[in-house]
């Protein structure tokens, strides 16, 4: 019997496996495995250019290249005679054929080869070469492979592949290419290797994100929100559309309109100077932690430790004066206060549901000047937090799911109408810490104090005790997301719910945390169960703890 060929047997396994990929209907292994791959970029046309006067949109080409760790071709030839006609933007894709952690296999070289001969191909362009590197990384879906990695390790593999190709090509322009969805700022690499942005109007990813729904029914506000999460970074920005949004219906006049906008509010919101990023917040160093409580019943407020009392009140409480008086009491006893201001309920009960566009005119000038007499009247330090947690895209409150600029006016003019500019009000920024917080910041100027809120339960569908977070995590979360605004950490409302013993557990870990961060000027302890009409058809979570519970954490801080 004739023996077969080995070559014979490799060709026809090599066909086999062929075969089964190409009409596997899964593309996603196709992609990551066969062939490498350079088209143009059809689907995110270049429409415009935000503050980047050198680069005309019409004369910058968009292509793709894919690159795979397995890969076994690529046509250079197409390539390199595409950069010899025309200025490029070249957005990479990183894949890999055995499911491992593309951001990984950067940092340990896998992809240097490539990079190194992409680099001298690039480098014998005469036109403008412009680097994308694995775009959408902030959006929470798995359309990408490198979605769903933790802001560090994105930076970490970004840095590693930008800072190598400008040392090998130092002309060609490397850009950072967020989505432009909210959180996108907590994958910002720093500006040392980044030469320009992108945004994208209608990303494939974003189209199928859950918590921030895609609306392309007005791409002149989509391009305004896009832009403004871009603030903290002064650099010129690539305006990328989409099937929708392309360069047949995109208008110019969007950008000239969005540009005066932010010369109007140039001095506080909008100030490159102010906000440009130094990658190092200051540290701030308390000389004691301020411990505060939440405590309608009045079960721990008189605990060793407790300096400071926390209120909520809203605008039928200044009017009826009910405000005053709890505020008083409390001043009464020697305590500071944290004072949360929720600008929506007056005397009738009725909710506003547009409380910052009424209070920006002026319908609620009276109630906040009544609310500042108030104030005036003590020495102790008073915390003024203005319309918390107003990044969650819920609607608990009528401030939430608003836009920004709309937010950070009003807290404007609420802050700046303390008249007497008096030394023992802090201005409190609060947000919950949640994804795209610095959206809503709102200038150093009217900012004391950031808050941020760190309950156990991660999720509201979530009702095993067990299954909630530490405070370690949560801190970290949160803390690294406030890592562009230099002022210190207030925690205005903190809580565990569960048996004694998982309190304990759970509050020596945020002690241990206290003790360890220095920029965390105060904490205050949220004493009582939720409100249960935020919590739906599960029980609300109660957080309060016994005088004992509370005694162990205290002894535990610094």
């Amino acid at each position: 019997m004739k023996k077969k060929s080995p070559g014979l047997l490799l060709i026809a396994l090599f066909l086999v496996f062929l075969a089964f990929v190409l009409f596997n209907p899964g593309k996603r292994f196709i992609k990551s495995v066969l062939l490498e791959e350079f088209l143009e970029r059809n689907f995110e046309p270049v429409t415009g250019i935000f503050h980047g006067e050198e680069i005309k949109p019409g004369t910058l080409k968009h292509y793709s290249l894919i690159w795979k760790d397995t890969g076994i071709w690529l046509n250079r030839t197409i390539l390199s005679e595409k950069i010899q006609q025309e200025n490029v933007l070249l957005t990479i894709e990183t894949w890999s054929g055995n499911n491992e952690n593309v951001l990984e296999e950067t940092l340990s070289g896998k992809f240097d080869q490539k990079v190194e001969e992409l680099a001298k191909i690039l480098s014998q362009s005469p036109k403008q070469i412009y680097i994308r590197w694995n775009p959408d990384m902030e959006v929470p879906v798995s359309e990408f492979p490198w979605q769903y990695q933790s802001p560090e390790l994105y930076i970490k593999s970004f840095n590693y592949f930008a800072s190598k190709f400008k040392r090998l090509a130092p002309r060609v322009k490397i850009v950072w290419g967020p989505s432009g969805y909210p959180g996108d700022t907590e994958y910002w690499p720093g500006s040392e290797n980044v030469d320009l942005l992108s945004i994208t109007l209608g990303s494939i990813s974003e189209k199928k994100a859950v918590n921030y729904p895609f609306s392309d029914q007005n791409p002149a506000e989509l391009l305004r929100q896009k832009l403004h999460r871009m603030r903290f970074m002064n650099k010129a920005v690539i305006i990328l559309g989409s099937e929708k949004i392309n360069p047949s219906n995109f208008r110019g006049k969007w950008i000239g309109q969005i540009d005066s906008l932010f010369f109007k509010y140039r001095k506080n919101i909008y100030p490159p100077a102010d906000f440009a990023v130094t990658d190092r917040p200051k540290l701030f160093a308390r000389k004691e932690l301020k411990l505060g409580v939440y405590d309608p019943a009045k079960l721990l407020i008189n605990e060793p430790g407790i300096t400071t009392e926390h209120i909520f009140t809203d605008l039928g409480e200044v009017q009826n004066g009910l405000f005053e008086k709890k505020f008083t009491e409390i001043t009464a006893r020697k305590h500071d206060v944290i004072v949360t201001m929720e600008p929506w309920r007056d005397t009738t009960g009725r909710a506003d549901p547009d409380p910052l566009n009424h209070l920006l005119a002026g319908r609620y000038d009276q109630e906040i000047s009544r609310l500042f007499k108030v104030l005036y009247q003590t020495n102790q330090t008073v915390y003024l937090r203005f319309a918390h947690e107003m990044e969650i895209p819920i609607h608990r409150y009528p401030w939430q799911s608003q836009d920004p600029l709309t937010y950070i006016r009003a807290f404007r003019y609420f802050m700046q109408s303390d008249t007497k500019r008096a030394k023992n009000i802090r201005k409190v920024w609060g947000p919950a810490g949640d994804r795209g917080s610095v959206d809503w910041w709102p200038g150093n100027d009217v900012v004391d104090f950031i808050s941020i809120a760190i309950y156990g339960l991660p999720d509201k569908n979530i009702e095993d005790h067990k299954k909630q977070e530490a405070f370690s995590t949560i801190f970290r979360r949160k803390v690294y997301r406030m890592r562009f605004l230099d002022k210190p950490i207030f925690i205005t409302e903190f809580g565990v719910k569960g048996p004694e013993q998982y309190q304990k557990i759970w509050l020596e870990d945020a002690a241990g945390i206290l003790r360890e961060n220095k920029q965390v000027f105060g904490a205050s302890y949220f004493n009582l169960h939720d409100n249960p009409k935020a919590w739906g058809k599960i029980e609300a979570p109660d957080w309060s703890i016994s005088r004992k519970t509370f005694g162990y954490f205290y002894r535990r801080l610094p």
